[in-house]
């Protein structure tokens, strides 16, 4: 992974590790030849065996981290083979040894070469105790590593199934609940209620099956860190991978299959303009509760403590959806909250393109005297406080657009500034 960007400069730590000495070998052959076409290997290794050894250029020993020895490798043992030890050096500690063999150093040609060279590496720049900004540069375009990036994210949806099958498992199975319970509307007073009551909890509902979105951006915090910072794909990369695999294969489709259901079942208003009116509010009450689903998470660390503040504003924006208090009786200090809330908007979509040109008609016996009393949908909808204009419908979708928008570009900021240096 680490040679997908082409680095000028590889750090490897104790490459050979867990390997046998055949697939050991292999790797430093392989390294020596990226070495010998420009490219500077520093890596770390603990009694590699000749073949090993006899590779590497340049060579430091450290000593419980006291440097030994830096120099070229081939000449090393030249270099130990010269340092006389007496009898009494012999005779002492192993730490009198170490302390020997630093001294040595120090004295040595090669010590000296090496301090005259990084006084001149040094000499005219600014060392400053002030920390230098970091900036990560990118060997491909942003399609490619959107490509690949996206290409990834699928698949492990793809390998990992459970999470998908899931989401459009349980909403198959609650709008065949749902649908049964209010199976077969009646155009009757009974009609309304039970079409409100079926409305609201599609509405609320879209908002709460978008939690599972919480943990998106958590679960591979760290893997997105590394990457990020190592110049494999830029922020605005991950994050249109990400939020595009999830809205496509875990709002969308589970959206579309939950109306297709539902919808019918319930015996709503049997016309195409209507019922695709009815599946585009939902699927947009989808997208605005996701989008703030990760707004709200995408600098978190913990998935319970981001649930707990969704599940509490969605509790509230339900309070402000239309149907458990009248929006227009609410105090004027507490009625702008209506406007922040997502339910309300696609309660108020689906309510005007299900209530407009219905008319609702129930037997009354008044003394004695069966009369047929009829109401409207839009005066349904006047009591409510609702505009079932033209206008008055599609306003909701834009106001749902606008703060899909805007909760989108909060959790890209987020992305793009939460800490990933050390």
């Amino acid at each position: 992974m680490e040679l997908i960007i082409d680095p000028p400069v590889l750090f490897l730590d104790e490459p050979t590790t867990g390997l046998d000495a055949s697939t050991a070998n292999s790797v430093l052959m392989l390294l020596k030849r990226m070495a010998n076409s420009g490219r500077t290997i520093i890596l770390s290794i603990h009694q590699p065996r000749y073949s090993i050894y006899r590779l590497f250029d340049s060579l430091t020993l450290l000593v419980g981290g006291r440097m030994v020895y830096h120099g070229p490798a081939q000449v090393a043992l030249n270099y130990f083979s010269q340092i006389e030890l007496d009898q009494e050096q012999l005779s002492l500690s192993l730490k009198g040894i170490e302390d020997r063999l630093v001294e040595e150093y120090k004295n040595s040609i090669n010590y000296k070469r090496t301090k005259s060279e990084l006084k001149r590496i040094i000499k005219g720049q600014d060392y400053s105790t002030r920390p230098k900004s970091r900036t990560v540069t990118y060997s491909t375009s942003f399609c490619h590593q959107f490509h690949w990036v996206f290409k990834r994210t699928i698949k492990n949806l793809m390998l990992n199934p459970q999470t998908s099958v899931a989401q459009v498992g349980v909403m198959i199975l609650l709008a065949l609940v749902v649908g049964a319970i209010f199976f077969g509307v009646k155009e009757n007073s009974s009609g309304i209620q039970n079409r409100m009551g079926a409305l609201f909890f599609i509405s609320s509902n879209q908002c709460f099956s978008t939690m599972s979105s919480a943990e998106l951006f958590i679960i591979e915090r760290k893997l997105f860190v590394h990457e990020y910072i190592s110049g494999y794909y830029r922020v605005s990369v991950y994050f249109l991978s990400k939020v595009l695999s999830d809205v496509l294969f875990l709002r969308t489709i589970p959206g579309i299959i939950f109306s297709c259901v539902i919808y019918w079942m319930i015996g709503l208003k049997a016309t195409a303009e209507a019922f695709f009116i009815f599946l585009f509010s939902i699927v947009l009450v989808s997208y605005a509760a996701t989008s703030m689903t990760l707004a709200i998470s995408a600098d978190q660390t913990v998935v319970t403590i981001a649930n707990i503040f969704i599940n509490n504003i969605f509790v509230l924006m339900m309070i402000f959806s239309g149907l458990l208090v009248n929006l227009p009786s609410v105090a004027d200090w507490l009625n702008w909250l209506k406007y922040l809330s997502i339910p309300r908007y696609g309660l108020a979509a689906v309510e005007i393109n299900e209530f407009t040109s219905l008319i609702f008609c129930d037997t009354r016996n008044t003394s004695g005297i069966e009369k047929r009393v009829c109401s409207t949908g839009e005066g349904f909808l006047n009591e409510q406080g609702v505009d079932y204009s033209t206008w008055g419908l599609w306003q909701n979708h834009l106001a749902l657009g606008i703060m899909t928008l805007i909760f989108l570009i909060i959790t890209y900021l987020k992305l793009r500034f939460i800490k990933k240096f050390t």
